[in-house]
């Protein structure tokens, strides 16, 4: 949460990234499971995860780390980015590399909604994708969601 906070004061490229190395367990924070997902929800920050994880049988886990994986992936999809699950170390290259092709190689769409009430609720966003003929399945990844300006 601090670094969507700094990012929030003194990023100055209009689009930011955020990229978690993390297990995703919770190591006594300061904040609940609950606040960390409203401040990504309403942060303008694309969130990349990745999660390094012990085979689940390798020792004993807690609870939050067990949750760890669903939780990184929850965080990654609300803001359009990824969650990119690491069971060897060797593949931390790899993956990186994925995660700079895809920040250099995004489009970024507008639209105007019809509901024009500035209620200040949260509005889910739906993407939908027509691949043109003989292309390989795409998938969007894309934010959920946005809060409707309030004045």
């Amino acid at each position: 949460m601090m670094a969507i906070n700094n990012m929030k004061k003194k990023a100055r490229n209009p689009r930011k990234a955020l990229l978690i190395i993390s297990d995703g367990g919770d190591n006594s924070s300061r904040y609940t499971e609950s606040e960390i997902k409203n401040v990504v929800r309403e942060a303008d920050v694309q969130i990349y995860a990745i999660g390094i994880f012990e085979p689940v049988m390798s020792r004993g886990r807690t609870a939050e780390e067990l949750s760890g994986p669903g939780l990184l992936n929850e965080l990654a999809e609300q803001t359009g980015g990824r969650h990119f699950a690491v069971d060897n170390l060797n593949e931390l290259p790899d993956v990186a590399a994925k995660i700079g092709v895809e920040l250099r190689n995004q489009y970024i769409l507008g639209y105007s909604p019809i509901n024009k009430e500035r209620d200040g609720k949260y509005r889910k966003v739906l993407v939908k994708l027509v691949a043109p003929k003989r292309m390989p399945p795409l998938r969007a990844f894309f934010r959920q969601g946005y809060y409707a300006p309030v004045q």
